[in-house]
């Protein structure tokens, strides 16, 4: 793998720590805290398909008539993940995306999907963030994230994409929230279960293969050129201290529904 990986690597380790170590893991107790962590974490879930598909069109001919675009080693790194995004197989082996299978979860999970629907109604209609957010009464924190993520996607640099994509948002689920959902479902299994493959899918298929696809996929954008690999650096850090404000708001809420101690 390329020096610059290993560099930037090296250089957010301690906010992927931050993340990592986040105390709203801990606070988690329980099924209505799990719900409230859903309807937040289900916005990272949806934008993440459209930074995928964003790639996609960036790096493939995704219209009519068809041309090749860029380079074949590329556009086969990102079709692949996409298929695996888009078409994944949820525990009855039916074919969905992984947002229909966050949404799955929630469902079952008793979670509150209007907030996410609203959204994506209005923005399907209007095709206004701002009026989607106010429709839906989106939270600050999952506003700012989703508009990092379109301010990158219409950046229309792949390279930025791809970094964000990559490192921004892959493999930063720790293994004790894992392990508290599977605690969980121990106690409520006809609550959590999909919940609980959805994590165990992200870890085995997301952080594993899709992982190194991606990996390879940014380091063919950015290639020699250090001005891109530096801005790519950036994008990541910024994108990482969006999922920590994001994080912040869910133990916040979290904790405003705690019951006052005398």
């Amino acid at each position: 793998m390329s020096p610059h990986i290993d560099r930037i690597r090296q250089n957010i380790e301690p906010i992927r720590h931050e993340i990592i170590n986040h105390p709203v893991y801990s606070v988690i107790h329980d099924l209505d805290d799990l719900k409230l962590f859903m309807q937040y974490h289900v916005y990272a879930v949806w934008d993440f398909m459209s930074l995928l598909k964003a790639l996609q069109n960036n790096l493939t001919c995704t219209s009519v008539p068809w041309f090749p675009v860029g380079n074949s080693e590329t556009r086969f790194l990102i079709n692949e993940i996409v298929v695996g995004e888009e078409s994944d197989v949820d525990l009855n082996g039916e074919r969905k995306s992984h947002f229909e299978l966050y949404l799955d979860a929630m469902q079952q999970c008793g979670a509150d999907t209007g907030f996410i629907l609203r959204f994506i109604d209005e923005l399907k209609t209007s095709g206004d963030f701002g009026k989607a957010y106010e429709a839906s009464a989106t939270p600050g924190e999952a506003r700012s994230f989703v508009n990092f993520t379109f301010d990158t996607i219409r950046s229309n640099k792949a390279h930025l994409q791809a970094a964000v994509f990559t490192f921004g948002r892959e493999d930063l689920i720790p293994n004790m929230f894992l392990s508290l959902v599977r605690d969980m479902h121990k106690t409520f299994p006809d609550h959590v279960s999909v919940f609980k493959y959805y994590l165990e899918r992200h870890i085995e298929v997301d952080g594993d293969h899709h992982s190194h696809l991606a990996l390879q996929m940014t380091e063919n954008l950015c290639n020699i050129d250090e001005a891109y690999w530096h801005e790519a650096e950036a994008a990541i850090t910024r994108s990482l201290k969006k999922r920590v404000e994001l994080w912040n708001g869910v133990y916040k809420a979290i904790m405003a529904k705690r019951p006052v101690e005398a």
